[in-house]
Formats: C-alpha cells, structure tokens, sequence
C-alpha cells in the first residue's frame, strides 16, 4: 500500500509539473524533435502589393498586441524545461520580429520557412528546403517561426497567430497547442 501510495504521488507530481510546463509536455507527448510556431500577431492578411523581403515598411508586422503576445510566449518557453538546439525563422520581418522578442538563444533565418501564399516565394522552393531541414535536423528539438501556410504544408494543421505544433518527423505525429 505504501508503494502504491507513493507511485500515484508520483503520477501526481509529473502530471502537475507537465500541465505547467505545456511546452514540454507536448513535445513529450508526441516526442517532438521540431515545434513550428506562427508568427505573432500582425493584423490584416497577407502583404501589401509592394512587398519587399528587404524591407520591413513594405511588410505586414506585428502591432503592439503581437510584440506583447510574441513576449509571452518567449517568456513561457524561458521558463519551461525544454531547450531547442536551434532556432530558425522564415526571412518575413514578423517573423523574425518574433523570434527575437521570444528573447530565446541564436536564431538564424531560414528560407525554407518564407510564407508562399501571395506568391512572394515559390512554394515548391520553400517546401523542398524545408523538406529538406526536416530530414536532416540537429539532433534535440528545433524550434521554428514560420506562417500558416508552411505549418498547414508541412503538418497540416491550421494555427492561429503565436500557436505551435509540435511534430515528430518520424511519425508524422502533431500536437497543437498555445502558450499565451
């Protein structure tokens, strides 16, 4: 009786310390080696007919909401106990705004993560290279900051502004999730 009691405060314990650590729970849940996450949010859709990748004042960004949201986020990852041995970020400026405000290690820009839905980016370029990334990635969890389109392209998921997904690339498995 005593072990049973001390196995079920066990389960206890690890489940409360997941449910506040929603991070790495869902990576554990599926034993995720990639967490996508969309960009905060930046109000409208798309990109103004005058896009440029060079220049942000041609690009929809994030607005005051989405650098709060986009800081929360980071701070919730701070806290959990997973750590990414990479962080990438699509070249789009609400996307690497985010990235940055997540306040998390080195991150480099990635194409392979470019948003395709106005055309701005060929979408089989950006699919090959990410295809490409996933069969090949640093060994832990890689964590990446991208838009709907390439996480619905690559685990089929629909997110909303700042969710993740966490994706097994072996198999296939998603968890979505939000952490603000």
């Amino acid at each position: 009786m005593k072990y049973l009691i001390s196995f079920v405060f066990l389960m206890l314990s690890t489940a409360i310390a997941f449910a506040e650590d929603r991070l790495t729970a869902a990576v554990a849940a599926i034993d995720a080696d990639v967490v996508f996450i969309r960009h905060a949010l930046a109000p409208g859709v798309g990109d103004p007919d005058h896009f440029t990748l060079e220049n942000c004042n041609t690009q929809r960004n994030l607005d005051s909401v989405g650098r709060k949201q986009a800081a929360q986020i980071g701070a919730e990852i701070r806290r959990s106990k997973t750590r990414f041995s990479e962080v990438l970020s699509s070249e789009w400026c609400r996307c690497k705004e985010t990235t940055e405000l997540l306040g998390l290690q080195q991150w480099s820009t990635f194409s392979g993560l470019n948003s395709f839905f106005q055309d701005y980016a060929e979408k089989s370029d950006v699919i090959e290279r990410l295809v490409q990334k996933l069969n090949n990635l640093n060994p832990g969890v890689t964590l990446m900051v991208t838009h709907q389109v390439v996480i619905r392209a690559a685990t089929g998921q629909s997110v909303a502004s700042g969710e993740l997904v966490a994706f097994n690339t072996r198999s296939k498995e998603t968890y979505k999730f939000q952490l603000d």
